[in-house]
């Protein structure tokens, strides 16, 4: 379903991204953050889910500045290796390369939307806070309670584990107390990487109803 395309970043930087088009007329763009593991076949394949319900996709390769091709399988040593290179970016160019994914979509489509995961959910967020798009849903986002200084622009979704050993319910509570208006659901017994059906921490029960209350979000905006 899916193709390899190339953007421009607002630097002038080209990185590649996966995209995935739905059959007949797309209801909007979106743009899906990877995790720490690259564009890999899990996101491709979160990429052809939400293309079959209407949606172009495009998940840019956040990586590409450093090695392009990234495409990691959930292990501890690759997991280690993703958060290195995360760490070797400057926080501007993620910034930038989501952007990149946005801005391509807004030439293509009136409607445009980003969903993030883990290192994507707190990206989904910057993009809320600093982009030009209709609605942001961030999943297990761990940086976003560092990040409380300016308010969304869109409407926006958020999903936590509340038994993530990466993102105590502290900081979500900050996230609450500092934004009250957004929609912010957690889930008993999911940890981090809870949506993830090629995950150990994959939970099921808790992964559908995020995704039906994902769903619920967009259709409210996309129609």
């Amino acid at each position: 379903m899916g193709q390899n395309i190339t953007l421009t970043a607002a630097d002038g930087f080209e990185l590649g991204a996966y995209q995935a088009d739905p059959e007949g007329t797309p209801r909007g763009g979106l743009v899906i953050i990877q995790e720490i593991f690259g564009v890999n076949m899990h996101i491709r394949d979160v990429c052809d889910k939400y293309a079959a319900k209407g949606f172009r996709v495009v998940a840019p390769a956040l990586f590409d500045r450093i090695e392009s091709g990234i495409d990691y399988e959930y292990t501890p040593e690759l997991q280690a290796q993703g958060a290195e290179m995360r760490g070797q970016l400057d926080p501007s160019q993620p910034v930038m390369d989501v952007k990149a994914a946005v801005d391509y979509l807004k030439g293509i489509e009136d409607k445009v939307g980003v969903v993030g995961y883990c290192w994507g959910g707190t990206l989904a967020w910057a993009a809320a806070q600093k982009m030009d798009v209709l609605a942001s849903v961030c999943y297990y986002g761990g940086a976003i309670h560092d990040m409380l200084d300016s308010p969304a622009t869109c409407p926006v979704m958020m999903h936590f584990g509340e038994a993530d050993a990466m993102i105590p319910m502290e900081n979500v509570d900050l996230i609450r107390v500092a934004f009250p208006d957004i929609p912010i659901f957690t889930y008993a017994d999911a940890g981090h990487g809870f949506n993830c059906n090629v995950r150990a921490s994959y939970n099921e029960a808790g992964a559908k109803l995020a995704q039906d209350r994902t769903d619920g979000f967009l259709d409210e905006h996309f129609g």
